[in-house]
């Protein structure tokens, strides 16, 4: 089964992550289906950046993912849809 999830990177202490594609079998650090984008916990406000359509793609395909990729997900997909109605 494919997982949407975190890997961690980053100094001892600050911690910043990449939100992966990847084998739910593998350990944390191995080798990774695709990279959607990062997550920067400590900037003050959040920082984080998905590539959408590379989710959708996953999701379409079966991949499940994780409760704080699921919740990083929902938050960028309310961005994007309180941009677009600011343009409109």
């Amino acid at each position: 089964m494919i997982k949407l999830r975190l890997i961690r990177f980053g100094a001892k202490k600050k911690p910043s992550y990449r939100i992966v594609a990847i084998d739910s079998r593998r350990a944390r650090q191995s080798r990774t289906l695709d990279t959607l984008g990062y997550y920067h916990p400590r900037t003050e406000p959040l920082e984080f950046k998905i590539d959408l359509d590379k989710v959708d793609y996953w999701l379409k395909k079966g991949a499940q993912p994780s409760e704080t990729v699921n919740s990083l997900i929902n938050r960028a997909v309310k961005g994007r849809k309180s941009t677009q109605d600011s343009k409109s």
